[in-house]
């Protein structure tokens, strides 16, 4: 017994090619604003650990009686798992303020 197919329908290769251009757009154009979000994240991430090691500068000095000789001293004490951004920028400790130096 012989089967037969009717109306089996695919897609084209033209059809193919015309959804993979489309999907190509479409990344070319979503890439570039992904990286430029992901920059400013990582802005917004050091921003937020200057101030917190800012507090923890201000709790340091009431426990202790005196403003930390470093950040790396904040680490070794407890007060923060880690002294650095994510993005490359360094924390650095001037007198009692925490700035962030390139």
């Amino acid at each position: 017994m012989k089967t037969v197919f009717r109306n089996q329908r695919g897609f084209t290769l033209v059809e193919m090619l015309v959804v993979l251009m489309i999907i190509s757009i479409l990344l070319l154009i979503a890439l570039p604003n992904m990286t430029k979000n992901n920059d400013t994240a990582a802005g917004k991430s050091c921003e937020a650990t200057q101030k917190l090691l800012q507090t923890q500068v201000v709790a340091y000095e009431v426990e202790q009686g005196s403003p930390p000789a470093n950040l790396e001293t904040l680490v070794t004490e407890g007060y923060v798992d880690t002294a650095s951004c994510t993005n490359g920028q360094t924390l650095q400790l001037n007198g009692k303020e925490v700035v962030i130096s390139s």
